[in-house]
């Protein structure tokens, strides 16, 4: 198979092994870039999200960088690895908790999610938002499974969407948070593209990165039911040593608020 994915991928998302190479170039940038470059967003505590247009209007190019480049893992979904479930009716969605189409028609469980991505332009400095973009995201499931790959839910695409910017340049997205599988730290995965058409049509990417979960938030939604096995891996994990979030997480880490009763809101703004 053709693009940036291995031909035989490992049940999961390849861990440190697969994502080195982009480990190595990420590294390459930010020396080139200088450590003058300052987080956008992300914490860990359960303050109201400023991943906004507006929190970063006032910044200066010089304070503004890309969203960190991150590999797409071996369940993109976009035909890249071989599935494409983009050209599929029905992928333009926000709830992307149920599968669609001709898929088995099953539904993620777990603790609700919301995740709200701000698309901005780095090159004006983050205070314009980038309206008419559009994002593909995707995680696994509770279980540390992939829609499409993993096996027992080949036959499902939940977990899988598609949306076009808004006027503040934001999309938001229902789904539930996912589990922790053995080699990563809970992440989400997303492309954003130029449009909408560029999306669907699984062309022409505009960014490729991952958004990374707090550890607080993700001990507290791996005490609920249904989350046991994420339990013992994330407790051998950190950020810190994570192949793609360890050489610095800061600009991917997602700010939350909410519990594990009603669900939880992330948010993210992502420079490109």
């Amino acid at each position: 198979m053709n693009g940036r994915h291995d031909q035989s991928p490992p049940e999961h998302d390849g861990g440190l092994s697969h994502d080195l190479p982009v480990l190595a170039r990420r590294r390459m940038i930010r020396l080139m870039a200088g450590a003058s470059l300052v987080p956008l967003v992300g914490c860990t505590s359960e303050e109201k999200p400023s991943a906004s247009p507006s929190s970063t209007a006032g910044s200066s190019s010089a304070e503004c960088a890309e969203i960190p480049e991150e590999t797409a893992g071996p369940f993109p979904g976009d035909g890249s690895n071989g599935v494409n479930v983009l050209k599929e009716s029905g992928v333009v969605r926000s709830d992307i908790t149920r599968s669609f189409g001709d898929s088995a028609g099953g539904t993620a469980e777990g603790v609700p999610l919301t995740i709200t991505l701000t698309v901005v332009d780095a090159a004006s400095g983050c205070g314009t938002p980038k309206k008419g973009a559009a994002v593909y995201i995707w995680h696994c499931d509770r279980d540390g499974a992939y829609s499409l790959y993993s096996e027992g839910v080949t036959e499902e695409n939940y977990l899988r969407g598609v949306q076009e910017t808004d006027d503040k340049g934001r999309v938001t997205f229902t789904t539930v948070f996912p589990g922790c599988y053995p080699g990563r730290w809970p992440h989400a995965h997303f492309e954003v593209y130029g449009s909408l058409a560029d999306a669907t049509a699984a062309t022409s990417v505009t960014s490729t990165s991952q958004l990374a979960f707090p550890q607080d938030v993700c001990e507290a939604v791996y005490g609920t039911d249904g989350y046991s096995g994420s339990v013992r891996n994330l407790s051998s994990l950190s950020l810190e040593d994570d192949g793609v979030f360890g050489d610095g997480h800061e600009r991917q880490l997602a700010a939350m608020t909410g519990g594990t009763r009603d669900g939880y809101a992330a948010a993210l703004t992502v420079p490109v």
